[in-house]
């Protein structure tokens, strides 16, 4: 019975639905998350326990971007055919100001950024937005970049509230965890191997976190 459903399927030209396409865009901490314990190979181990078939994540990650890096290869990420888009990006825009001279002004950060979510937006893509975590992790506020940190993070929840987009609050989570986990003041070693790129707590923590907005 079940072959004649199959056949009967088949010559009704039926097929399985693809999965849903979710694109994480980002710097070398997406790059990562693509290894054995990277946050992006835990959400799709996640995806194979609970959703099988039904979704697929893939990262586009390149190490030392800024969102006009994104910006500029946004049309190669498009060619990966996402349903969803996740953007993981800001680290490097506030990090690069510093250890490079460069980085990006937080008026330029906002429109790069919003362009690209105009983009998607008309193209039916759903996005979801994710703050940038820390650049150190001491719990005293002594980290060098934790004020941009914090106003570049308030530039995303702005734009993920104005236009109605799904929002991974990494840089709240981040500072919530190093509060209850770090009684020592490190700047690295909780979540981090280097005050920003992640270990592998950090990275099952990052999945967890995505997780719990882009499957509820």
């Amino acid at each position: 019975m079940r072959y004649l459903l199959l056949l009967s399927l088949a010559l009704l030209g039926w097929k399985a639905k693809d999965p849903v396409r979710i694109v994480f865009f980002g710097d070398s901490i997406t790059q990562a998350g693509v290894q054995p314990k990277g946050y992006i190979t835990e959400i799709q181990q996640y995806i194979a326990q609970n959703h099988p078939g039904q979704y697929e994540a893939v990262g586009a990650g390149i190490s030392g971007n800024k969102v006009y890096d994104l910006y500029f290869r946004f049309e190669e990420m498009l060619e990966l055919k996402p349903q969803v888009v996740v953007f993981y990006i800001g680290i490097n825009d506030v990090w690069h100001k510093q250890s490079a001279g460069t980085g990006t002004d937080a008026d330029k950060f906002t429109r790069f950024y919003e362009r690209m979510i105009e983009r998607l937006k008309a193209n039916n893509i759903k996005v979801v937005l994710a703050t940038p975590s820390v650049i150190g992790e001491r719990t005293d506020a002594s980290n060098p970049q934790d004020g941009d940190l914090n106003y570049y993070s308030g530039i995303i929840r702005k734009l993920a509230e104005k236009h109605g987009l799904g929002l991974v609050d990494l840089r709240k989570a981040f500072l919530e965890y190093n509060l209850k986990n770090n009684p020592e003041n490190a700047d690295r070693g909780i979540l981090t191997t280097d005050r920003v790129h992640l270990n592998e707590k950090g990275n099952a923590f990052v999945a967890e976190q995505m997780i719990k907005v882009l499957f509820k």
